[in-house]
């Protein structure tokens, strides 16, 4: 008992020696040792890393969990180390819809067909984006988070005992400058040379802990790559599913009975025809295709003749002044003073209206 009051007595007066130095630095009253220029710059550089390395982890969760709601129970359901309850995401419940509503309208229509192909294509993107969120957190974020939690917190540790050691230091500096007998000078002298070991000690352990912050940046490059690599199978599966779905939806048959003849109510209307994925994305050999392609539309309008035309996809006409169009048919196009340059007239039978020349390819 005797032994752990002399303890706490012991651990008491050090403690208000600490805090005798720390106040009278803070009032420039007694001097401070400054760590080494080198100790330094690591050691803001893992607080910049810090700082930055929670920014993007929380940007990161809210690009892969919009919903804060949600993103504030799967925090509670880790925390308390259960799985979180399985629920369909948005792309999910709009597939679902679509499919339901396919059904109702009957899977023979063609507008309950496309329903259904649009549902089915939204619960594949739906499942493509739970399989991103889920290697994103494994190969992304669980590496930060470690870092944060674990490497960070200990280097904040040491920094803290750090901190501590040098005040010791600098207080036994402090003692030894007002120590005027020998006794007392011997003694205090003693204590600096303790206090400066376990300062250097210290400062050491501190330092190659804080060299391992470059070993962590090269670690998150790492997973980095990794999150980019998954960000471009999801978004690589996406346009597949798309395009797939572009082709199923063009291969349904279109009605022209009407697209000449039933005019548009409530006032005239401007349509722009809108380009398809497969035709925005061209090979890098097509360059030289293009080219011609637009010199032969350009030499259609200053000639004032006729061509032969290959149609590329279907459309379908927005207005009784547009003629729809069947992917693969032939029409006969022309140049009309005055239309917009994206426009040509185009011909079939006794069909006619206008019809856009980004579905077109001219024939020799």
């Amino acid at each position: 008992m005797d032994f752990n009051v002399k303890r706490l007595a012991a651990d008491a007066g050090t403690f208000l020696s600490r805090a005798v130095q720390f106040t009278e630095e803070k009032l420039g009253q007694a001097e401070r040792t400054e760590l080494d220029a080198h100790l330094e710059n690591l050691l803001g550089r893992a607080e910049c890393t810090k700082q930055w390395t929670e920014r993007i982890m929380k940007q990161t969760e809210v690009l892969l969990q919009p919903n804060p709601n949600l993103r504030l129970e799967e925090f509670v359901y880790e925390k308390l180390e259960k799985k979180a309850p399985t629920r369909m995401n948005n792309h999910e419940l709009l597939g679902q819809s679509m499919i339901e509503a396919g059904n109702e309208f009957g899977p023979g229509t063609a507008y309950g067909n496309a329903l259904t192909k649009c549902g089915e294509a939204e619960k594949q993107i739906g499942g493509a984006d739970r399989e991103l969120i889920q290697s994103s957190a494994i190969n992304f974020l669980t590496p930060f988070r470690n870092f944060l939690e674990g490497d960070f917190k200990t280097i904040l540790k040491e920094r803290k005992l750090l901190q501590v050691k040098r005040l010791d230091l600098d207080a036994a500096k402090t003692r030894l400058k007002k120590a005027r007998m020998a006794d007392a000078r011997a003694v205090a002298e003693q204590e600096l040379r303790m206090t400066q070991s376990e300062f250097d000690r210290q400062a050491e352990i501190t330092r190659l802990l804080l060299e391992g912050v470059s070993s962590t940046h090269a670690h998150h490059l790492r997973c980095l790559n990794d999150f980019v690599e998954a960000q471009t199978t999801y978004y690589a599966q996406c346009y597949q599913y798309m395009v797939d779905l572009q082709k199923q939806l063009g291969s349904f048959p279109s009605s022209f009975s009407n697209n000449n003849q039933s005019p548009v109510s409530g006032g005239a209307s401007i349509s722009v025809p809108t380009i398809p994925v497969s035709a925005s994305l061209p090979s890098p050999s097509a360059g030289r295709g293009a080219s011609a392609a637009a010199g032969g539309f350009n030499e259609l309008r200053i000639s004032s003749g006729s061509r032969k035309a290959r149609v590329l996809y279907d459309y379908d006409a927005a207005g009784s002044s547009e003629l729809s169009l069947l992917a693969d048919e032939v029409i006969t196009v022309s140049s009309v003073p005055g239309m917009d340059s994206d426009w040509l007239m185009g011909e079939r039978g006794n069909q006619k209206g206008k019809v856009p020349i980004t579905y077109l390819e001219l024939l020799n």
